[in-house]
């Protein structure tokens, strides 16, 4: 996976000025689009899309520095039909239009090519069960939430403890399929969706696919497959935000594996406001 995703990063060198196609690169490489940007994503900290837009505009702003003196001719190179959208662009990088960088030369924000390099340095270890479970539902309360990376989400935290304490133990008699108890799940949200993203948030219980849902509840619905489940223990949420970039970092790139759509599960089994003991649930297929 390292070497495709370097070999994907020299792709984008040589067609900043086309359209490229994640799709077929993936299936040319023996992956799916799906897993080769949430890859990237977790690793880059930036979308795919977002990293060829920053290249363009570093490369867009070294034309103009230089004295390009065509708006037009400079914007159509780098893929954009018009001097306003491009302008929009440009701007969105370098805090400065590009009249401004053609005038004075600057401001420019510098987005270096990136480099993928795998480090085996045992630093993060990874408790991995792969499970095979059947179709099921997940129901409970769900809202829309930012995507945060770092730190404890507020808008998690506000929709949580607005949720009646009676509800958790009508919800906790509800689930009958694993994995088992209260389960913090995120769905909805696209591969390579950069922070602040809006993303689905339930709160809510794993049950069998033929269970009634009550209509007051929110559901989601997963498909029969694969699951890594990735064990985590240590200070929350440092811990499990570690572990998660790991799996892009360690476990992805040496085991043969690759994630396939669907919601991401957390699975409490101890949590206090420092520590938290969980499991972290993964939907995936065979590379």
């Amino acid at each position: 996976m390292i070497g495709t995703l370097n070999a994907l990063v020299d792709l984008v060198e040589r067609s900043l000025d086309e359209q490229l196609d994640v799709a077929a690169f993936a299936r040319e490489h023996g992956t799916t689009e799906y897993h080769l940007r949430r890859m990237f994503s977790s690793l880059a900290r930036m979308p795919v899309s977002e990293y060829i837009r920053r290249r363009r505009m570093t490369l867009a702003g070294a034309d103009l520095a230089a004295g390009e003196a065509d708006l037009l001719a400079v914007a159509v190179r780098y893929g954009y039909g018009s001097v306003e959208a491009f302008g929009r662009a440009f701007r969105s990088v370098h805090g400065s239009s590009p009249a401004d960088v053609r005038r004075d030369g600057g401001p420019l924000s510098t987005q270096p090519m990136i480099r993928f390099r795998l480090i085996v340095e045992g630093s993060t270890p990874m408790d991995v069960t792969i499970t095979d479970r059947p179709e099921l539902v997940l129901v409970g309360h769900a809202a829309r939430v930012p995507l945060m990376h770092e730190g404890v989400n507020p808008h998690i935290q506000r929709h949580i403890a607005e949720i009646p304490v009676e509800e958790h133990a009508r919800l906790k008699a509800l689930g009958n399929a694993e994995p088992a108890g209260i389960l913090a799940v995120t769905a909805g949200l696209e591969p390579d969706a950069p922070e602040g993203s809006e993303l689905t948030y339930l709160h809510g219980v794993a049950v069998t696919a033929d269970t009634p849902v009550p209509d007051d509840l929110d559901a989601i619905r997963v498909e029969a497959g694969a699951w890594a489940v990735f064990s985590s223990r240590g200070p929350f949420p440092d811990a499990l935000q570690r572990l998660w970039a790991a799996t892009a970092a360690e476990w992805f790139p040496s085991n043969p594996w690759r994630l396939r759509p669907g919601p991401t599960i957390l699975r409490y089994l101890e949590l206090t406001e420092s520590y938290a003991d969980c499991e972290l649930w993964m939907p995936v297929e065979r590379a």
